[in-house]
């Protein structure tokens, strides 16, 4: 320190064990657009913590419906089983029916998602790419169709479907659907309205020039970029028809059976097939086989996530089917 000239020279701090405090700040809360440990440590944690909360009934339920009886009672056994035993998925599957009611799933909610896709698909481009009197109102009569209640609707339309003769026929699910007013289809129009609003309209116009019409121009331009959101709504519409049993058990009754219909009588129909009048607990029904009976139920939604998986998740970030 020179006192004359005032030249004055600040000792600078010591680092703390071979690390400065800017260092170790860096470190734990990062610096621009690098994430610190401490951010990365929270995250980490709620994936962890979330994932466990989704991960958990299905480890269970595969588990479970892996033992025998004596893994069932004994208190040693809980998550490995002493052997892996079968025998519960084909009970399972003689009581489900599921040779046949496999297949009367996939076209009960195969055939309502894809008229529903196609239906919203067409509603969504007409609201986002053309103007027509009281389009608001129209919107906003679609979006109330979405926030009544569908038990508010129940007893007229199944006294509608009922005059015309569609009880105990698919017709109750398929119409709405090719109408657009199947399960939360306000939603898929929403996601397609969004998503054809969002693409330049110089596109539509270049097929104008061209001398293409409003509907070569909606199936050969519109439609091939709207991939992603037709994978959105088609399989959430796909998941949701089947495992819908409310409305299904009141406009097919016993007629038309599905996997998630069959689950719902699971027990009335083990006790037909396995009875056990005479008190033995032979034939008794278990935690396993019911187990079981959940997971061929839910088998076929795990295989196609699994197999759409990347196709999915691309699409609904796509699609902005979070509303951003």
């Amino acid at each position: 320190m020179n006192v004359g000239s005032f030249n004055i020279k600040v000792k600078e701090k010591a680092p703390i064990h071979g690390w400065n405090i800017d260092r170790i700040k860096k470190k734990l809360l990062g610096a621009g657009k690098t994430d610190g440990l401490l951010k990365k440590l929270i995250t980490y944690a709620l994936l962890l913590g979330i994932g466990f909360v989704y991960l958990y009934p299905l480890m269970f339920m595969i588990v479970n419906s892996l033992m025998d009886v004596s893994d069932l009672v004994n208190p040693t056994v809980r998550w490995v089983p002493t052997r892996m035993y079968f025998g519960n998925y084909r009970i399972a599957y003689k009581v489900l029916d599921a040779s046949k009611t496999f297949g009367v799933s996939l076209v009960m909610a195969g055939l309502p998602a894809l008229f529903q896709t196609a239906c919203c698909a067409v509603v969504g481009y007409g609201f986002a790419r053309f103007e027509f009197p009281l389009k608001r109102l129209w919107m906003l009569l679609l979006v109330i169709t979405f926030i009544i209640p569908g038990q508010v609707t129940m007893v007229p339309r199944y006294m509608l479907f009922d005059a015309y003769g569609m009880i105990n026929t698919p017709l109750p699910s398929m119409i709405p659907a090719l109408l657009g007013q199947g399960i939360k289809s306000t939603i898929f129009v929403l996601v397609f309205y969004q998503f054809f609003h969002s693409y330049p309209k110089v596109l539509d116009e270049a097929g104008e020039i061209d001398g293409a019409g409003k509907l070569k121009i909606f199936l050969k331009i519109a439609l091939p970029m709207s991939v992603p959101a037709i994978v959105v709504a088609f399989l959430f519409s796909f998941v949701w028809y089947w495992n819908e049993t409310y409305l299904a058990g009141i406009f097919f009754g016993k007629t038309i059976q599905t996997l998630p219909m069959r689950l719902q009588s699971f027990v009335d129909s083990y006790n037909r097939l396995y009875p056990t009048s005479d008190g033995s607990a032979v034939n008794r029904l278990n935690e396993s086989i019911r187990m079981a009976g959940t997971m061929l139920t839910i088998v076929p939604m795990l295989l196609m996530y699994t197999v759409l998986q990347k196709q999915f998740v691309e699409s609904v970030d796509r699609a902005g089917i979070t509303g951003e």
